[in-house]
């Protein structure tokens, strides 16, 4: 009997970790409907497991229970985004002020390289995302801060319920990566009061994106 609860934990845990990736991933989005047949056959899962990581999903936040539809991914409202952006504001302005102070050369570098990888990606929207979160990733590193990182982490779960990135067009792609380059530029002097403004201003622009979006 153990045996067979570790592994059903296991089968859980599995379960859980695709279904968050394919959440993170855009593969399902938010207000999506999480039957859980569909969800067992997409992941190539059984559908206990599979009811098992949608409890803890919903226990995280990520995902809701509707009357009559049953498990949904969970959306932010537009208060929500506001409120979610300020916390935001708050860590990536924190963030780079610290990693003025403490970056080294070498991640400095990754920063450039990751920038200009973001700007070949104009017709990859999903990619460009990706890379975008390793972006400030990275610069959370630099802070040498383990605490700012965790706040950070904390807040991963909100940012997946964003819905699709805005990072969808020539225009937009291209404003993120001349706002990036501030941010690496001051980091790369030192100026600490340079890079918390220039990280200000590229929250503040990236909030107004998606606010833009939100009123479609």
């Amino acid at each position: 009997m153990p045996k067979s609860n570790s592994t059903d934990m296991s089968q859980g845990g599995i379960a859980y970790a695709r279904l968050l990736d394919a959440i993170r991933s855009g593969v399902f989005q938010p207000h999506d409907r999480l039957r859980e047949e569909d969800v067992a056959a997409r992941l190539s899962l059984s559908r206990t497991p599979v009811r098992e990581a949608l409890r803890k999903l919903e226990a995280d936040g990520i995902v809701e229970h509707r009357p009559r539809l049953g498990a949904v991914v969970r959306a932010l409202s537009r208060t929500e985004v506001v409120e979610l952006y300020e916390m935001r504001l708050v860590l990536e302005r924190t963030a780079a002020e610290m990693a003025a102070k403490h970056a080294i050369a070498a991640e400095i570098d990754e920063l450039e390289d990751l920038n200009a990888e973001i700007a070949k990606t104009l017709n990859a929207p999903a990619q460009a995302a990706s890379i975008n979160q390793q972006f400030h990733r990275c610069i959370y590193l630099a802070t040498r801060n383990r605490f700012l990182l965790e706040s950070a982490r904390a807040l991963n779960n909100a940012l997946m319920l964003l819905g699709p990135t805005t990072l969808a067009d020539e225009a937009r792609i291209s404003t993120v990566c001349r706002q990036h380059q501030d941010i690496i530029d001051a980091i790369r002097n030192g100026d600490v009061e340079a890079a918390g403004a220039s990280a200000e201003a590229h929250l503040q622009t990236s909030l107004r994106h998606r606010l833009e979006v939100m009123r479609g």
